[in-house]
């Protein structure tokens, strides 16, 4: 005899990942709901419980008397083979309601290594994989998020993706929809008019050919659809729509704290960094606006810790101001601010000494690269002088905890930029010991985390190959080899999971097969070492004819027509071709409020790009 759902949570671990019923969870009213739409985040529950952009639009959403948007998670392992070992389907966490009775299936894209995820949602969900496969009776399925902005090794399995910040679109998209059924609603006049919206790409209605060679020759648009697709952006953060209240996990997420989104985009324009041009340009929101919402978050989710979530914190321009006016009650309600992105060149003394007060976690900086000339390759606008300075301040305000992120593997790198990391990491252990204010009786932690560089779309390095993995593992020894200290901690990213990274992020619609295939194998939850298996993902591409080194290994020629150049994000094709080449100068670009570099975000009509004028 088949189990019951409630059956099902006495048998697995963590069942409150999948039971509902948290503090501040919308449960509404079905005859009252015209749209219903399944918000699907393609990972674990403590991953996507973390997740702010599901926050937004989950409340975003629910504000709306007749819609109602319902969170599903990926069930883990055991769960999964419970679920169907009984005939259960995915399931929405408000209701329990099966995924494929919703209107709109929508997932966030935040990484590559989810796709496989996101395929094996579907499947147990009941829904087809393919969206030519799936008919009228079946939820439209749709996608948003970072990857969207190369959408092309998905587009055999979504009916619609959604490009840029989605508060605006989301809603115009399902008010259409509650249009079109009322009026009696057809599949394909309904992604037509869907076409029309600005931010809104069906990629049925765009024809990919291809050269001999495999570069991409042409993307055609059929249908009336417009030859390029422009992301949404928010222009007034202010007014923009933020919850006033968190869904509260019973069980510990990764992030498991209240969130104060203080502003998008990032004035720096480092040349390795998709998001620090995919969300051009930066809109703040005033001192008052983040004070009255996070109050407000702390007091309708009971929450004792709240962030300050931005691409670069420090680049807040009243950043000391919002400090003062936050502190002046979080102190009283022993409430911590996490204060994350933090630039070293943004880290000053009195911001040292305002943190001071609240509890210590340990500072986290980004320098990158370990030599100058790689630092001014990347246009990190950095200096060794103020990362070491802002080091000192740090440890004469307290600190003994510092965590270091760099890559390896970036354009033009040299085996002296790799030793390079640990002589920067060695240079600030020595400023901790040479400082008369440390803390007496305390060591100092140092600790580095080494990424693999993975170029990206919409990056003056989607031109670049990715290191080969012999290259990528002969670097990450002469990395073990050149420390000199036991105070400096040591960790790197795996090369193979970053190699696929890149097949993906950079990839066409031949990938769709390949996905599939990986599907069928049984693959998912990718994004968990455990789950991972390289030898396997690379038998797939031989089954399927294609080399991966073709996506990831690869130097584009100027001319060539990439998977996404269908897709607007603001910034031109020929700013990031100018980047590029003062890359491979050694020339560094100003950042926007010094300097306008004219990359074509001023388009979108807000945030600094009008500041300066």
């Amino acid at each position: 005899m088949a189990l019951t759902l409630d059956e099902l949570f006495d048998r697995v671990q963590k069942p409150a990942r999948y039971t509902g019923g948290e503090l501040n969870s919308v449960v509404k009213d079905k005859s009252k709901v015209n749209v219903r739409f399944a918000f699907c985040f393609p990972d674990l529950y403590e991953v996507g419980m973390s997740h702010l952009g599901m926050k937004i639009l989950y409340g975003l959403k629910n504000a709306v008397e007749d819609f109602w948007c319902e969170r599903v998670f990926a069930p883990d392992t055991d769960m999964e083979a419970l679920m169907r070992e009984n005939g259960i389907p995915l399931f929405a966490l408000e209701s329990r309601d099966p995924v494929r009775e919703f209107d709109f299936v929508g997932f966030t894209l935040q990484y590559e290594m989810c796709y496989t995820t996101i395929l094996n949602m579907l499947d147990l969900a009941g829904i087809p994989l393919r969206a030519d496969q799936r008919g009228e009776d079946m939820p439209l399925v749709i996608a948003g998020g970072p990857c969207a902005c190369n959408p092309e090794p998905l587009a055999d399995f979504f009916d619609i993706f959604i490009l840029g910040e989605g508060e605006e679109v989301n809603l115009e998209l399902m008010t259409l929809y509650r249009e079109h059924k009322q009026q009696g609603y057809d599949k394909q006049r309904f992604l037509k008019a869907a076409a029309q919206l600005e931010g809104v790409y069906v990629p049925a209605f765009y024809e990919v050919s291809y050269h001999e060679d495999g570069r991409v020759q042409a993307i055609t648009p059929i249908g009336g659809v417009p030859a390029t697709v422009r992301k949404r952006v928010i222009r007034d953060m202010d007014t923009a729509y933020y919850p006033e209240a968190f869904v509260v996990p019973f069980i510990d997420i990764v992030h498991d704290r209240a969130m104060s989104e203080i502003f998008r985009g990032c004035i720096r324009g480092c040349r390795f960094c998709q998001a620090g041009f995919i969300y051009r340009p930066v809109r703040e929101k005033s001192v008052e606006t983040i004070d009255r919402q996070s109050r407000c978050l702390c007091e309708t989710s009971g929450y004792e810790e709240f962030s300050l979530s931005s691409l670069s914190t420090s680049d807040y321009t009243h950043l000391e101001e919002l400090l003062t006016q936050l502190l002046s009650w979080a102190e009283e309600q022993h409430t911590n601010i996490s204060v994350p992105s933090l630039r070293v060149d943004g880290f000053s003394e009195e911001l040292a000494n305002r943190l001071n007060v609240l509890r210590r976690n340990g500072l986290t900086f980004a320098p990158e690269a370990g030599t100058q000339r790689l630092r001014d390759t990347i246009n990190k606008n950095l200096t060794e002088d103020e990362i070491l300075e802002t080091a000192r301040r740090a440890f004469s305000g307290g600190w003994t905890s510092v965590k270091l992120y760099f890559m390896m593997g970036l354009p033009t790198e040299t085996a002296e930029d790799i030793v390079g990391i640990n002589t920067l990491g060695q240079k600030i252990v020595n400023c901790f010991y040479q400082n008369p204010n440390k803390p007496k009786g305390k060591g100092v932690t140092v600790s580095v985390s080494v990424s693999c560089f993975v170029p990206k779309p919409f990056t003056p390095f989607q031109w670049e190959p990715q290191d080969t993995l012999a290259q990528l593992e002969e670097k990450q020894r002469l990395l073990r080899e050149s420390v000199t200290t036991k105070k400096v901690s040591l960790s790197w990213h795996d090369a193979k999971t970053s190699y696929l990274e890149a097949v993906l992020a950079r990839g066409d619609r031949r990938l769709g097969a390949v996905l599939e295939e990986a599907f069928r194998r049984g693959f998912n939850l990718d994004a968990w070492s455990e789950h991972f298996d390289f030898d396997a993902w690379m038998d797939i591409f031989r089954n399927q004819g294609l080399n991966p080194d073709f996506y990831a290994c690869r130097r584009r020629e100027e001319d060539e027509v990439f998977p996404w150049d269908h897709i607007d994000v603001g910034v031109t094709k020929a700013f990031l071709w100018a980047e590029n080449q003062r890359a491979h100068e050694g020339v560094t670009t100003p950042h926007c409020r010094q300097e306008c570099s004219h990359c074509g975000a001023a388009c979108f009509k807000g945030g600094v790009c009008v500041e300066r004028r």
